[in-house]
Order: C-alpha cells, then sequence, then structure tokens
C-alpha cells in the first residue's frame, strides 16, 4: 500500500511547480466554494505513464545501445592484436569502449598461433594497454554488465595477475552487481570462476550460484543449463537438482553436444536421474550421424556404464555409428568403448569383433594398461574372438615379460581375466601363488582383500582342475582356507529361499542327506549339494569323502552308481544384458565344478519366476535333476 501510495505521488510532483501548488490548492470557486486540493484532484485524473511504469523517457534520455563510434568500426576491421591497439591509440575513448577493446584484443590473439611468452610478456608491458585498462580502472563504474562480465575472462585469458588494480577493480564491480545481471551473464561468471582458489573468485563464484538457485526459473535455453550442469553443477547440488527439472524442461531443444554435456556431468557427479536419462536418450536417437562425433560417442558410453543406464536402443546407435569409424579410433579408445560397455554387460558381437581386429593389427600402439582393461572387458562379458588364435598370439606376445612387473592388483585381475579365457598359462598362475604375491593382496580394505583373494582362488582352482600337471606341492595353505573364514552373511535372495525350501522338500526334512550354502575350496558357492544313488535317492553326506571341501568331507568315498549334485541359482545380475548367456565369471564357476565332478542342476532365474505353488517348484526341481543326470548318463 505504501508503494502504491508513494507512485502515485511521484507521477503527481511533475504537474505543478511548488509556487503553482501553493497557490492554487485552496483557491475558492463561484460554484463549489474551496477548490479542492490537487493532491486529492489526482484520484480522478487520468494517470500519465511516468518512469516508474514505461520506458518511452528511460529510452530517451539512456538509450539501450550507445551510439556507434568510429573506435567500433576500427575494431571490427581489426585483424591483429597490433589493429587494436593501434585503433585505441588513435581514436580512445570511455570505460566501456575500453573494456571492448580489450576483450576484442584479447579474442584476437587466441587466433594467432604459436605466440611467444615473450610476445604475452611485451604485450602486458605496452604503454597503450596499460593505458586501456588504466581507462576501466578508472571509470569502472560506468562498463556495461555484459561487458564487464566478459572482461573477467579476457584478462585472465590475458595472463594479468589476479592481484592486479584492473582485476581487483572489476571483480569488486561485479560483485556489487551480481544481482542486477542476467541469468546468461551469471551463468558466464560462474563457468568462468569454477576451479578457480583466489578468495574473490571464490566469492564471485559463491555469489553467482546463489543467485542461479533463486533464479533458476528464468533460464530459457538449453546451452546455459548445460554449461551450468558441466561447469558448477558439482558446486551447488542444489542449483543441480533445479537444473535437472529445467533439463527435463527444455530437453527437446538440446544438441547432441548439449546431450553429451549433461550426460557426462550426470556421471562425473553420480546423479542417476532416470527420468532425464530417458529423455537424453530419446532426443540423441533422434540426432542426425553428421551430428555425432567419435569423442561425443565415446562419452555417451562412458556416462551410461559409469550410471549403469541401460537403454538398447542407444546402445545399437552407438555401435552402428562406431563400426564404420574403427580404421580412424584409437587405441585408447577401443579400451575405453570397450570397458564401458563391459560396465553395462551389454555384447555386441560385431563391435567386439571388431575391437578385437583393430587390436590384432594395432597391437604395437596398445600401451600394457591398454591391453590389461581390454583383457578385463571381454572377460567380463565371457567374449571369445572369432580369429582367437591370431589375437591371443600377440596377446601372450605382448605380456611376456611385462606380467610379472605389473602392480599386485592389477596383475591379479589379468591372470584372472586369462584363467576366464581359457588362456591363462600354467607360469602365469605359478607366479601369484607366491605367499610374497599373497601377502600384497592383504593391503588395503577389508571388502577389498576378500575379492582378490576369492580370485586368487579362481586362479588357484584353474591350475588344479585344468592344469593337473603343473600341480605344484607349494601352494598357499591359508589361501586354501580362505571360504571358511570368509564372511558368508549376507541374506538369501527369493531364487535361493525357494531352492532351498525346495531341496528340503526333496529329502523329506533330513538335514544330513542335504547341503546349502557350500563353500567350497576353488571359492565358488554352491547352493545346493545332494548325492543321489544310481536310484536317484538322497544319501547321508556327512559321512562322504567331499574333495571340494576344506576339511575333506567324512572317511567313506563315493558309492559305485552314486552321483554328487550341485545345485546353481543363476540370477538376473549373473547374465549379460537383454541375454541369456552369463557373464565370464559364472562361466568359469560352471567349467569348474564340472571338473571338480559335480553334476550341475542349475535354475535360471526366469525359469523359477514362471513357478507358482510349491507343488510346481518340486516338480520343477525333480526334473531339471533327472534331466541333468541323464545327460551326464549319456556322455
Amino acid at each position: 500500500m505504501t508503494s502504491r501510495l508513494l507512485g502515485r505521488c511521484a507521477r503527481l510532483l511533475p504537474r505543478a511547480t511548488p509556487q503553482a501548488s501553493a497557490t492554487a490548492a485552496f483557491l475558492p470557486t463561484p460554484a463549489t466554494g474551496p477548490a479542492e486540493p490537487l493532491w486529492a484532484q489526482a484520484w480522478r485524473q487520468p494517470v500519465v505513464k511516468g518512469l516508474c511504469e514505461g520506458r518511452s523517457s528511460f529510452k530517451e534520455e539512456y538509450p539501450i545501445e550507445p551510439k556507434r563510434t568510429q573506435l567500433d568500426e576500427l575494431l571490427e576491421r581489426a585483424q591483429s592484436p597490433q589493429d587494436v591497439l593501434q585503433a585505441w591509440a588513435a581514436q580512445g575513448g570511455k570505460a566501456n569502449q575500453a573494456a571492448k577493446t580489450l576483450v576484442q584484443l584479447v579474442r584476437l590473439a587466441g587466433r594467432e598461433k604459436g605466440g611467444a611468452k615473450m610476445d604475452q610478456f611485451e604485450l602486458l608491458n605496452d604503454p597503450r594497454l596499460l593505458d586501456i585498462m588504466d581507462t576501466v580502472t578508472a571509470q569502472v563504474a560506468s562498463v556495461w554488465n555484459g561487458t564487464l562480465v566478459s572482461l573477467l575472462r579476457s584478462l585472465s585469458t590475458l595472463g594479468v595477475p589476479p592481484t592486479a588494480a584492473v582485476q581487483r577493480s572489476i571483480q569488486t564491480e561485479v560483485l556489487w552487481r551480481v544481482r542486477r545481471l542476467s541469468y546468461k551473464q551469471l551463468a558466464f561468471l560462474a563457468d568462468w570462476g569454477a576451479g578457480r582458489n583466489g578468495q574473490m573468485e571464490v566469492l564471485l563464484v559463491s555469489a553467482a550460484l546463489k543467485q542461479l538457485e533463486l533464479r533458476w526459473t528464468e533460464i530459457a535455453d538449453a546451452r546455459t543449463v548445460s554449461t551450468l550442469m558441466a561447469r558448477a553443477g558439482h558446486l551447488s547440488p542444489a542449483l543441480m537438482d533445479r537444473l535437472e527439472d529445467k533439463a527435463l524442461e527444455l530437453a527437446e531443444g538440446f544438441g547432441a553436444e548439449d546431450i553429451r554435456r549433461v550426460s557426462v556431468s550426470l556421471a562425473s557427479q553420480g546423479r542417476r536421474s532416470v527420468p532425464l536419462l530417458r529423455a537424453l536418450s530419446y532426443h540423441f536417437l533422434q540426432k542426425p550421424s553428421t551430428d555425432l562425433t567419435t569423442p561425443l560417442l565415446l562419452d555417451l558410453a562412458y556416462a551410461y556404464g559409469k550410471l549403469n543406464f541401460h537403454h538398447s536402443q542407444v546402445f545399437q546407435r552407438l555401435a552402428a555409428e562406431l563400426l564404420p569409424r574403427m580404421p580412424e579410433i584409437s587405441s585408447a579408445d577401443v579400451t575405453r568403448c570397450a570397458k564401458s560397455l563391459a560396465f553395462l554387460k551389454w555384447l555386441h558381437l560385431p563391435l567386439f569383433e571388431a575391437f578385437a581386429e583393430h587390436y590384432s593389427v594395432n597391437s604395437q600402439k596398445y600401451s600394457t594398461l591398454q591391453l590389461c582393461n581390454l583383457l578385463m572387458s571381454l572377460a567380463r562379458l565371457n567374449f571369445q574372438p572369432s580369429k582367437g588364435e591370431e589375437f591371443y598370439k600377440k596377446v601372450h606376445s605382448a605380456l611376456e615379460g611385462v606380467l610379472p612387473s605389473l602392480e599386485a592388483f592389477l596383475q591379479t585381475d589379468v591372470v584372472w581375466s586369462l584363467c576366464v579365457l581359457q588362456q591363462a598359462k600354467p607360469q602365469h598362475i605359478t607366479a601369484l601363488t607366491q605367499h610374497t604375491h599373497v601377502a600384497k593382496l592383504s593391503e588395503g580394505s577389508l571388502s577389498r582383500v576378500e575379492n582378490y583373494r576369492l580370485k586368487l582362488l579362481h586362479i588357484i582352482a584353474t591350475l588344479q582342475l585344468e592344469h593337473p600337471e603343473s600341480l605344484s606341492s607349494t601352494l598357499p595353505t591359508e589361501a586354501m582356507l580362505l571360504p571358511s573364514t570368509l564372511g558368508r552373511d549376507s541374506p538369501l535372495s527369493p531364487l535361493q529361499t525357494g531352492l532351498k525350501g525346495a531341496l528340503g522338500n526333496l529329502v523329506g526334512g533330513k538335514a544330513e542327506a542335504l547341503r546349502t550354502g557350500v563353500n567350497t575350496i576353488y571359492g565358488w558357492t554352491i547352493d545346493g549339494e545332494l548325492v543321489v544313488d544310481s536310484e536317484n535317492k538322497p544319501m547321508d553326506l556327512v559321512t562322504l569323502t567331499a574333495p571340494h571341501l576344506p576339511g575333506g568331507g567324512g572317511a567313506k568315498s563315493l558309492p559305485e552308481g552314486a552321483c554328487r549334485l550341485a545345485f546353481l541359482t543363476w540370477e538376473f545380475p549373473n547374465y549379460g544384458s537383454r541375454s541369456k548367456d552369463l557373464l565370464g565369471r559364472f562361466t568359469m564357476m560352471r567349467r569348474h565344478l564340472k571338473l571338480a565332478g559335480f553334476i550341475l542342476v542349475e535354475v535360471p532365474y526366469y525359469e523359477w519366476l514362471e513357478l507358482k505353488s510349491d507343488w510346481q517348484k518340486g516338480a520343477y526341481v525333480k526334473d531339471k535333476m533327472g534331466k541333468a543326470i541323464a545327460e551326464e548318463m549319456a556322455k
């Protein structure tokens, strides 16, 4: 109410001079007696728009764009920094023109290639440039907002130290004006200051981010959203939340580069915004191939892999775009893409064949670390190249003499991957069974130590089961005892719980006839173990020998005609994306248990989900068990 009253008074004041108001305020008239005061008449008179309600009078006194001068024309025609300096020396100008001159000078200096440091030193000490800076410093309050913000980046690019008078003057002025800056200028300011550690620079970025948090609804273009998410989103989680909403709103206007920038920023900050990722995926699929550069495709694969976000159509598009470009892709790009797709558990056979062919042709360009990453990616997906002999010949040649020098954890990962791919040689394995190597694997967090010791058990199992002729008597006994010491208290999945109940019903509740959650000396856990006689009836397990257990089991040997069954549940994460093929780890598990003398009864999740009643589950287990025994007998 007060503001309205003051506004009306402001409009009223220009209508009469103070003398006129004083003499005419109470003049009598014949008809009505004393005249009505002028302030009262204002309530009934039509209001003429003044400075508060319109821009017409403001435009007449303060034009939106300053008049063009000869200096502006000279700056537009300038082709080098020297042209800019000569134009300023010839024409001169006020602070805003000086700021524009400095911005143009830096822009032209950036175009020149191969400029020496001496040139920059001479430029900073040029009297004409010093005059420009002095002009800006003396009249900084008259520099326009957009030019002032651009000047910050120009001075930093030019190499002007943060302690210089012109820097301090401009930064202080920007800090005072931060509330009057547009959202684009605030975004430019946040982009400029991200990653800088100066006290004033940190204050400027904090003030800009605070304003953006309050005024985020003003943002109306996709470029600003993507830039802020990429450059300043990590500095303000609250702003990042709002930018995700704004990005979802403006996703239709995103270009291919905007999609890349937003995806990578989400991945780098670990923000798995599913609605936004779905929108980005949809609009990515609409982009023409000409917009999709190779770095963009690789960054998108990295982002989806880091966030574990699956979108088959996007992956198919990535593969279709990358396949024709394989000859021009570097070894680093191949390993990076293979690693991203391996994280996603997505196997595209033609693309991975192209990766293997790329290595076979350009093996000399691959570093040892790149080869290790490629092998680990292939092992995770259990991919075997069609020209495996040629591929693995070059792999072994590259690893020869290099493998023992690798860091202990990396060496274990590489040998484990070779075991998955059935390419590990006995000399690779025996080097890892030394006590010094086992001791190195004891460093780090408990979960990491357990993970690598399990891998070591898998590697030793490969030597025992696949290369028994090379078995050494110096295997680390402490590693062999690890399964009984590792924690296995993780809760059972619904599939494991259901199978355990079905097996309990199958043996009639006899505890001595069934083992569940069996930790073997090979590092693998069996969900259920049974021994059946020649008539497929369960037998007592406790008294029978069990070479797969750390203690060896009982004293009696397995009767003639009896079979040892291992029940394995395959959960959804055990398979590749959109596939019924097991990942490399579980393929090796199945191979090891078969070599250890088990008949495998495999229970995949997609078959178990179709069973509704306990009767169906019991009948399913009996049927699977009978088929597994029949297949083994038929061999």
